[in-house]
């Protein structure tokens, strides 16, 4: 259907399933497309082609008797992929080197390794557990906080509540978490100014875990020595942010897991689900 086509009433009240797809989301037509979604009346499930539930049109969706079911699992390969490649970028310092490339300014200066780093990493679900195995891999150590650790955990795991014993540990703090009442500013300018001085971080979780305007004076100030943000409280990140300036600091348009594989696996659940739903069958992924 084409996207600049309006939904009749009529065509609505046939609706009883829906799914947002990947391309959806790319080419920026997801709002008036859960415009649909919310005033479908016979409307009983919506597939997400995404992890995150924390939008509040969910919350609506459930209270009208609406089963959500989402695509956790789909992207956290290359949402941790991204995560190390950020890692491996801030402490080559590879951002100041594509710049003085530009300028064609040979610009030899000095590095960090990977190795031996201890690398932090606030929510260790299946995004989390994957960037602990790489970061593994690199000869770092990684330290994971989740709310209840269950001792199955890739790596060395602290409960949440040992936030402040992580924070002057670390070299790069990597957040991971969902976006809860209790991970909404998780990170303001306390957590930041508790980090070693020149740390790194990673945002692949939601923006409104951090104070962003703390965020801003701690890089400004040269407290934080670097950070790689996908997700932001605003989403696009407005063109008047300070954030797209710092030399510092790596925008992405979250797009951190948007790769084909992703979409595949996400299509693959889908296309379970779909099966379960016309058997009749408890379908997975369902959202909380």
């Amino acid at each position: 259907m084409p996207h600049d086509r309006r939904v009749t009433e009529e065509e609505m009240s046939r609706i009883d399933a829906a799914v947002v797809s990947a391309d959806i989301w790319t080419d920026g037509h997801v709002a008036s497309f859960m415009k649909v979604v919310i005033q479908s009346p016979q409307l009983q499930w919506l597939q997400m082609f995404s992890a995150g539930l924390d939008n509040p049109v969910f919350a609506m969706l459930r209270d009208k008797g609406v089963l959500v079911t989402h695509a956790a699992g789909s992207s956290g390969v290359p949402i941790a992929h991204t995560v190390m490649m950020h890692i491996v970028a801030m402490c080559r310092g590879s951002r100041e080197l594509h710049v003085a490339q530009g300028e064609h300014r040979w610009d030899a200066r000095d590095v960090d390794d990977v190795e031996g780093r201890t690398v932090g990493i606030v929510g260790l679900g299946g995004i989390g557990a994957h960037v602990a195995r790489l970061a593994t891999a690199f000869g770092m150590r990684p330290i994971g906080l989740r709310r209840t650790p269950t001792g199955d955990e890739p790596c060395e795991t602290w409960p949440t509540s040992r936030l402040h014993d992580l924070l002057p540990i670390v070299d790069d703090l990597v957040l991971t978490a969902p976006l809860t009442d209790e991970t909404r500013g998780l990170i303001g300018a306390a957590e930041l100014a508790a980090l070693r001085p020149g740390a790194h971080l990673v945002n692949v979780a939601r923006g409104e875990l951090i104070d962003e305007s703390a965020l801003v004076d701690a890089l400004r100030s040269g407290r934080l020595g670097a950070a790689a943000l996908d997700v932001f409280s605003t989403e696009p990140l407005p063109a008047d942010s300070p954030l797209w300036d710092m030399p510092t600091v790596t925008v992405t348009p979250h797009s951190a897991g948007a790769t084909p594989l992703a979409a595949d696996r996400a299509a693959a659940i889908f296309l379970d689900n779909l099966g379960r739903w016309h058997r009749g069958e408890t379908l997975v992924n369902i959202g909380p």
